[in-house]
């Protein structure tokens, strides 16, 4: 298509090879058209980011009081890290007393997104709820050109157009550094989450901030990537102890990848804390059941899974402004540090 002009439902109907009426009648939800042409005009809607103006009327003018929860990660990560279970619990205690319907949606590969945009055109959801947000993911986009009221759980970046809930990831690791610094640590690794990630970012961000702060130099050695899994922390431990064998702390961006990285001191034979200090992030419930129980710093995920439906209710059934909330963090001082 050329130039700036938004794409009609002649032009769908077109790429799609189908008619007009046929496009109408998936946009509308109707059971009248075949599962092949349904396909090809999803197809078609997504290639082209045809936006029907029905929709745009269809969320001013009727609700479902359906909400979507959309988690773009597969079951095992859903049931292995303690932060989805705490945000969906924040989340469903925010409806529990609502006649609004949560619909959990594990968006794992094009089948399952091209659902995602079916529910959305065909207008079955009032709303998105988005977790796990990474920087090149087009999911948020697709929400923001569809005009669907989309709260995300973080952020793409600072400069981000859409609502969204955040906890304060920078601050919440400048105040984990200072800890170690304090107690008088001076060769502080970091295992980063996935950089592709606002979280990620930010919290090595704040592992930075300390050290400027403090005067202490920082290395690129002391950096190793994480993915917010066991294995991952675990990995990247054994890499910087491969890489910094002096290192005396180590700043993990998560609970779960702080278990990882205490199994690899472990095997090393290093102790905790007296060899190499160790604090996580999020103050899951694993954090107090690590050997020795987990230094970390609590982020409120359940107020933050509250905070977003309410900001989701907020636009859906009163037509607020977008709102975007940080929410603070605090250190939680235990026996790894």
């Amino acid at each position: 298509m050329s130039g700036n002009r938004r794409p009609t439902i002649k032009t769908v109907a077109a790429r799609a090879g189908v008619g007009r009426t046929t496009v109408s009648r998936v946009v509308n939800g109707s059971a009248l058209v075949s599962a092949d042409a349904r396909a090809r005009v999803l197809a078609a809607i997504k290639e082209l980011n045809y936006v029907p103006n029905s929709v745009a009327r269809g969320l001013v003018t009727s609700r479902t009081d359906s909400v979507a929860l959309v988690i773009p990660e597969s079951e095992s990560r859903l049931g292995s890290e303690p932060f989805f279970a705490a945000l969906i619990r924040g989340v469903s205690s925010a409806f529990a007393d609502s006649s609004i319907q949560l619909q959990l949606m594990l968006v794992r590969d094009q089948a399952e997104r091209d659902q995602l945009t079916e529910s959305v055109a065909t207008r079955r959801v009032d709303g998105v709820l988005l977790v796990s947000v990474h920087s090149e993911d087009r999911l948020p986009g697709m929400l923001e050109e569809m005009g669907l009221p989309t709260v995300l759980a973080g952020r793409r970046d600072a400069g981000e157009r859409l609502s969204y809930v955040n906890s304060d990831n920078a601050g919440g690791a400048a105040a984990a550094v200072r800890h170690l610094l304090e107690r008088g640590r001076r060769r502080i690794a970091t295992i980063t989450g996935p950089l592709d990630m606002d979280v990620g970012r930010s919290r090595l961000a704040g592992w930075r901030t300390a050290h400027e702060e403090a005067g202490v130099a920082v290395s690129d050695r002391m950096i190793e990537g994480g993915d917010f899994t066991e294995e991952g922390g675990a990995r990247a431990m054994r890499l910087l102890l491969e890489r910094a064998p002096d290192l005396d702390a180590v700043f993990v961006a998560s609970d779960l990848m702080a278990v990882g990285a205490l199994a690899e001191l472990r095997r090393q034979k290093r102790q905790v804390p007296g060899d190499v200090a160790v604090v996580g992030f999020e103050d899951s419930l694993l954090a107090r059941h690590t050997n020795p129980p987990l230094t970390t710093v609590r982020q409120p995920v359940e107020e933050l899974g509250r905070t977003m439906a309410r900001i989701l209710t907020d636009i859906t059934q009163h037509g607020a402004a977008r709102q975007q909330v940080t929410l603070p963090t605090e250190l939680v001082v235990r026996e790894s540090s």
